[in-house]
């Protein structure tokens, strides 16, 4: 009895040149990219009335602490923080802002 039941062999053509499979393209992110992110995401918080009431809520951050805040990265994180919690407040603010959805998560691990 043969080992090679139930094995299936593959064929290589010696004749056709090797093509490597395309890789796909990881993302960079800078400092200030992320900073920039957040800030969509703090935009895109306060133009929906139920994110931002849901914000508050949560938060407790209203509109004087965010004037405050607005420019420290901790908050700024703790921003992406509130909507990564939430896969869909995440799939509707990427899909809003038109970026892929790894990409506050990205942002969010450079302002730690």
């Amino acid at each position: 009895m043969s080992s090679a039941v139930g094995r299936k062999e593959v064929m290589v053509d010696p004749f056709k040149p090797y093509e490597p499979k395309p890789k796909p393209a990881t993302l960079k992110l800078a400092p200030g990219d992320a900073e920039t992110i957040a800030l969509q995401a703090v935009a895109w918080i306060m133009g929906d009335d139920s994110m931002r009431d849901r914000f508050v809520a949560i938060t407790g951050c209203g509109g004087d602490d965010l004037r405050q805040r607005i420019d420290q990265p901790a908050f700024l994180g703790s921003v992406l923080d509130f909507i990564l919690a939430d896969e869909p407040s995440l799939l509707a603010f990427v899909e809003n802002a038109g970026l892929p959805p790894e990409l506050p998560m990205m942002a969010r691990m450079k302002l730690a």
